[in-house]
């Protein structure tokens, strides 16, 4: 399995698709791992390049002392596409996926070409709640919140209907290293990137769920509101909407990411 050893954290990897294709870069959400977007790879591997890793303190990517900045998370994806000699990226990011995407895309605009805001927002409060979060997992572990957690990530009606998919997404969950989600929590308490979506000149797609409750279609709208030229599209669905409304998720990013930079 690939890893690329950056100066200060080892993460993991994975590239599927043809080397001479466009690169579409995925971040995954916070308790989640490059698996997450399992439905995805077949189908888009067949026009790019596809990136996935395991955001640090994740799955497979190393446990470094805590507590994380999106800021550092950011720069694990540039050191990434470093390593790999990658110059530009499509970005697609789901929750603290899509922050890090905010970031990249307002300090490195020149690394990214276009990009997608999947279930996220530029805050996601109150600070109080991730810092008890963190301190419960810290006392508990990530299993203890892992049924709690994952009945936000999908809307009742599909976990009642999915029952394989909710014991697979605690199981996710669960094995994320104490650590490392604890430390990915205090990374999105602190993220506040309202001011830099002004600075996003990279054609965005904003992703929302209509049954979101993280990251609520409210926050959808002030990121299409604040990033000049931002498209939306709404799915039925919760927070991880592409696992609820795969082909329907797949097929916005291939409308949007094949569009050409002059449309």
């Amino acid at each position: 399995m690939p890893y690329a050893d950056l100066p200060d954290v080892r993460i993991h990897y994975h590239l599927d698709g043809d080397a001479a294709k466009p690169v579409l870069m995925l971040s995954n959400s916070l308790g989640t791992t490059l698996d997450m977007w399992a439905p995805q790879v077949t189908k888009l591997a067949e026009y790019f390049r596809l990136l996935r890793y395991d955001t640090r303190g994740h799955g497979q990517s190393q446990v470094t002392p805590g507590p994380y900045t999106i800021a550092q998370l950011g720069a694990d994806v540039i050191g990434l596409l470093d390593h790999l000699g990658i110059e530009q990226t499509h970005f697609c990011g789901l929750s603290m996926g899509g922050i890090t995407g905010m970031w990249l895309a307002s300090t490195h605009p020149q690394r990214i070409r276009r990009l997608v805001l999947s279930n996220t927002a530029s805050l996601i409060g109150p600070p109080e709640n991730w810092t008890a979060r963190a301190q419960k997992v810290l006392a508990d572990g990530v299993a203890s919140i892992a049924p709690a957690v994952v009945s936000r990530w999908l809307t009742p009606e599909f976990a009642q209907q999915h029952a394989q998919q909710v014991a697979q997404l605690e199981a996710m969950l669960s094995a994320t290293p104490v650590a490392g989600y604890a430390a990915s929590c205090h990374a999105v308490r602190d993220a506040d990137l309202r001011e830099a979506l002004k600075h996003i000149t990279a054609p965005t797609l904003v992703i929302g769920g209509s049954g979101d409750l993280p990251t609520p279609p409210a926050d959808s709208a002030y990121l299409v509101s604040s990033i000049a030229g931002a498209s939306y599209v709404e799915l039925e669905a919760a927070h991880l909407s592409n696992l609820q409304q795969p082909e329907r998720y797949t097929a916005a990013l291939l409308a949007f990411l094949q569009q050409s930079d002059q449309d």
